[in-house]
């Protein structure tokens, strides 16, 4: 996400649900918004609408900031059930240091009463940290960044009709907001599930995402795990991603690094209830 400085506005601006916008819009925002980001963030307009897609993007409890027609900034809120979660924060370079973040934040509570709101932001961008916790988010995790590429080819069945409930049940710790099984459901992208009936992975081939990897707790320490992500690794045919993995988690970083994944830049998880 990012974030100008909380400053006062000194305009009017024009802020109002996303209910009814072109999604093309949307992109052209997003694409410029995050355009200077501290990773780089630039998605196909295919991409973004899939992420949304599986995250649970709604439109109508979203807000955007308007100078006429142009979207000139945005919150892209998702639901599931009472729980809420912010998709991506963003002002065009051309619009910050007027306070429209804040808005947008506040705008957005307006139309969240009730729920739990949740967001990660990168550990390196103190500036959206410090917005975030001044208008009361606190942080509840810290969130790991991991990739695999396999040394070597390694083939595990695939599952058909997995219960991707009952593998969610053998993880130590929740997952985070795009990695549970309601998101893996909604996704539009194809998925595959590899395992056996103790251990399971779910990976996206398109994307080389790894949502979900858990073992049995007593199947553990049997090398299934190592399996497959390896396993994975040759479905995808690509290097994985392995995206907020909890940092409390000492077993799966430990795991991971075993496996020689190497490590990438970390998020806190923030939580709200409104």
């Amino acid at each position: 996400m990012t974030t100008e400085p909380a400053t006062p506005s000194s305009e009017r601006n024009d802020i109002r649900p996303l209910t009814g916008v072109p999604f093309e819009s949307i992109f052209e925002a997003f694409a410029e918004g995050f355009s200077d980001y501290v990773v780089p963030l630039q998605p196909s307009i295919d991409a973004l609408r899939e992420m949304l897609t599986r995250r649970g993007f709604v439109p109508s409890v979203s807000v955007g900031a308007f100078e006429g027609s142009r979207l000139v900034g945005f919150v892209l809120n998702c639901l599931d059930g009472n729980r809420a979660y912010n998709s991506g924060t963003a002002t065009l370079p051309t619009h910050r240091r007027r306070g429209l973040s804040r808005e947008l934040m506040l705008a957005s509570f307006e139309l969240l009463r009730g729920k739990t709101y949740m967001l990660e932001v990168l550990e390196q961008n103190p500036g959206a940290i410090a917005l975030y916790e001044s208008v009361g988010f606190t942080r509840t995790r810290r969130l790991q960044v991991w990739a695999f590429s396999p040394q070597s080819p390694t083939r595990i069945t695939e599952l058909a009709n997995a219960d991707l409930d009952e593998i969610r049940s053998w993880c130590d710790v929740a997952p985070s907001w795009q990695n549970d099984v309601p998101a893996i459901r909604r996704a539009r992208d194809s998925y595959v599930v590899l395992g056996t009936t103790d251990a399971a992975a779910v990976v996206f081939p398109r994307t080389g995402d790894l949502p979900l990897l858990a073992v049995r707790p007593s199947a553990r320490l049997g090398g299934l795990g190592r399996q497959l992500l390896a396993a994975a690794g040759t479905r995808a045919n690509k290097a994985l991603r392995i995206m907020n993995v909890d940092d409390g988690d000492e077993g799966i970083a430990a795991f991971l690094k075993r496996c020689e994944a190497t490590r990438g830049p970390a998020q806190f998880e923030m939580t709200l209830q409104l």
